[in-house]
């Protein structure tokens, strides 16, 4: 097993010197090679990256985490920086992701173009995959996630028009450690308890080092705001430690309100990651 080292390149909260914006970029250092979760949704992870002295063009593979224009807006500054790389993508991963609320629709997938722009770079990922030894892609086999996408007013294209979102465009990357697995899920839209037990599913006889990511807690209004209730998201603390979660750290679209309710919950064994936050395993 190797050693993990993982970046947080840019997230929605920065110490001075770093930038933020609503996105997520995490840089994974595991044994000989390097992971790139997500680019945020911009170039600025590209700058912040030069600050903390990550060199793109040494990342050995990219991976989208989910179809949403705030975890791919950076790739033109990936893809200018790293001239060999190949980025994985769900299958489901297409120009197809909104926002709706009533008759107000907005578009929120990946920017438009990307994909046919670097399609030579893309693999597309339909199945549980180890992409390197030790690293693995799962995606959701949980059923019913349609229910989590309509209470987030989340919904895709299709040709009958627009129907909630089951998420089948969102993966997990998953590093084998000494600790136990790590899993790095960037929005956990199909539930961070449900994400556990379809790697620990997936991945049986490892024990579960962590789990990283935004949780998808936050209400329409922004990460100010709680969208689910009080109540579920205390259960959800109480269930990450019962799946045999050592250690929880949440970031982006948790949301402020969730963070405070799950740090009560579950006291030091949930930390927040932010812009230029280092974790190693």
């Amino acid at each position: 097993m190797n050693n993990l080292k993982i970046t947080a390149l840019i997230e929605n909260k920065a110490p001075e010197g770093l930038k933020s914006e609503h996105g997520l970029c995490l840089l994974a250092e595991y044994g000989s090679k390097t992971f790139l979760l997500d680019t945020g949704a911009s170039n600025t992870f590209a700058s912040n990256a030069q600050k903390l002295g990550v060199d793109l063009a040494k990342v050995d593979a990219a991976v989208l985490s989910h179809a949403h224009f705030d975890h791919s807006g950076g790739y033109n500054a990936f893809f200018a920086a790293n001239s060999a790389a190949k980025v994985y993508l769900r299958e489901g991963s297409r120009e197809l992701c909104y926002v709706k609320i009533g008759p107000y629709k907005r578009y929120v997938g990946i920017p438009r173009g990307i994909l046919d722009k670097y399609a030579d770079r893309i693999i597309y990922v339909s199945k549980d995959k180890e992409i390197s030894e030790g690293v693995w892609l799962i995606g959701h086999s949980t059923s019913g996630l349609e229910k989590r996408g309509r209470l987030a007013h989340l919904y895709r294209k299709t040709s009958s028009g627009l129907v909630p979102d089951d998420f089948a465009h969102e993966q997990s990357l998953v590093f084998d450690t000494a600790d136990g697995l790590v899993i790095l899920n960037s929005c956990c839209h199909g539930g961070a308890d449900n994400i556990v037990a379809e790697v620990k599913k997936a991945l049986p006889n490892h024990e579960v080092a962590a789990i990283i990511g935004g949780f998808h807690l936050m209400g329409v209004r922004g990460t100010k705001t709680l969208g689910v209730k009080p109540q579920e998201v205390e259960d959800l603390g109480r269930r990450l430690p019962e799946l045999g979660v050592k250690h929880t750290y949440v970031c982006h679209c948790t949301g402020d309100p969730a963070n405070k309710i799950l740090t009560r919950v579950m006291g030091e064994n949930v930390s927040y990651l932010r812009t230029g936050t280092v974790i190693e395993f």
